[in-house]
């Protein structure tokens, strides 16, 4: 197969913010159900059929607006004050691709197909376009 022919690129980039949360509607005694942080890392995944000059998928420069959004909305804050849903990594995950679509799709050569969250270096949550 030739490069561009049905070809699918796809580059990766993460970011890191502190938080914290506290989650409601467990059972009493569950540990998530106390205030607590995390150091949480986003991973976001763009893909493209075709690569512009020089070769990219994206910049990767590209996506600074949203370490920047993450700087100012999310670290050191209590999620549960800046999310309207519960604060989970799944719906985090959701919000932030959202976000992502919205705001740097227009200005981006590539597609955003994933965004995962990870509150820990062994549990993480994703939100994935299927489309």
């Amino acid at each position: 197969m030739r490069r561009g022919d049905g070809a699918v690129y796809r580059i990766g980039k993460r970011f890191s913010f502190d938080a914290a949360h506290v989650l409601h509607g467990l059972p009493t005694g569950h540990k998530c159900g106390r205030l607590h942080g995390h150091t949480y890392t986003v991973d976001v995944e763009l893909s493209a059929h075709r690569l512009v000059d020089p070769g990219f998928v994206t910049d990767f420069g590209d996506l600074a607006p949203f370490r920047v959004y993450l700087a100012e909305n999310f670290d050191h804050r209590l999620l549960n004050d800046v999310l309207d849903v519960e604060p989970t990594s799944e719906l985090l995950a959701e919000h932030l691709f959202g976000w992502c679509v919205t705001h740097l799709e227009p200005a981006v050569t590539g597609r955003f197909t994933v965004v995962r969250v990870s509150e820990s270096p062994s549990s993480w949550a994703e939100f994935r376009s299927e489309a």
